[in-house]
């Protein structure tokens, strides 16, 4: 069996940068224990594997109306195509006050003696938003050091298990445009820094459109392959999460 497969860089336009995922496009079923066979092979965080539900439907046949549903263990994750992005559609998720006390050793094992100018915790997914001072420049998120294995011994309260680092925009400078910058951090589930999330914008949009008064943003994420997001906040309580993408291998998979 050949089956058509590619590597995708998501929310980019340039390779080797953005989140990189690996899509399979299915004829027919195969059983969940070949799906893991083929996601361990193509060793990427994230492997999609896409079906036709008609026999009539046409892989290459381009459709913009056309909505994806994809079947994660986090529910069902729809995706359209816009123009030369595509559109992940998430739920909103608010983010409440959190004590400093609580989380202190978590923060310290993180950003060390920067300064913090908020901190929100988010209940349904379980993330903590830790806001760096508006003083500091994009370069210093960037630059700084993680190791986010301390992580797991530091976090004390047992309901963190995502940590976002976040960085208020430059209306001004090099990288002038961007509403907001973010790094996010999941030792938790095996991930010690995630290239660019789409869930953890899900709650930053919540976050940053409270504070910047506006439902339209344009974000960065800025791990070491970067990520940009076009951000649309909807008013049913949902969230257009935006990226280009750039095709960095495509080939067949031979079973």
């Amino acid at each position: 069996m050949q089956i058509p497969t590619f590597t995708v860089d998501a929310f980019t336009d340039r390779p080797f940068s953005g989140n990189p995922a690996a899509v399979c496009l299915l004829e027919s079923d195969l059983n969940e224990d070949v799906h893991q066979k083929i996601a361990t092979e193509m060793n990427l965080s994230e492997t999609a594997f896409i079906r036709k539900l008609h026999p009539g439907d046409d892989f290459t046949k381009k459709n913009t109306n056309a909505v994806l549903t994809f079947v994660t263990l986090s529910g069902e994750l729809k995706a359209r195509r816009m123009e030369d992005h595509i559109v992940l559609d998430l739920p909103l998720y608010l983010t409440y006050p959190q004590l400093l006390q609580e989380v202190e050793d978590l923060i310290k094992a993180a950003i060390g003696d920067m300064v913090v100018q908020d901190l929100r915790y988010s209940p349904d997914t379980k993330k903590l938003l830790v806001r760096l001072s508006d003083a500091y420049e994009r370069s210093v998120l960037e630059e700084l050091q993680v190791n986010a294995q301390r992580f797991l011994s530091a976090e004390k309260t047992g309901k963190v298990k995502g940590l976002i680092l976040t960085l208020k925009g430059n209306s001004s400078g090099k990288h002038k445009g961007h509403d907001f910058y973010s790094r996010y951090f999941a030792p938790w589930y095996g991930i010690p820094e995630d290239p660019v999330t789409g869930s953890a914008h899900a709650v930053l949009s919540s976050y940053w459109s409270e504070q910047l008064g506006k439902k339209e943003m344009l974000a960065f994420q800025c791990s070491r392959r970067g990520g940009e997001l076009k951000i649309s906040l909807r008013n049913d309580g949902r969230v257009d999460i935006a990226g280009q993408i750039a095709i960095v291998l495509k080939g067949n998979l031979t079973l």
